[in-house]
């Protein structure tokens, strides 16, 4: 009794925004923008692609990059 496992081979991965401005901490002008998830649930972030300051965080959405149509409402 053989069963047929097949798994995808792709890399899974979340786009990241550039985002205007400069790295208060290093200078660089790599800034982007994503959801991440923490502790406290899921945060829109701007951080330095370089020393991965966080320049900014807000609340995000309940489920992250997944919109459901009440949180429009």
């Amino acid at each position: 009794m053989s069963e047929d496992r097949r798994t995808a081979n792709t890399s899974l991965f979340l786009e990241r925004n550039p985002v205007a401005g400069t790295c208060p901490r290093c200078g660089a002008e790599e800034l982007r923008g994503y959801p991440v998830n923490s502790e406290g649930g899921w945060f829109d972030v701007v951080k330095c692609q370089r020393c991965l300051l966080s320049v900014s965080r807000e609340r995000g959405p309940r489920l992250g990059p997944i919109r459901l149509l009440s949180d429009l409402l």
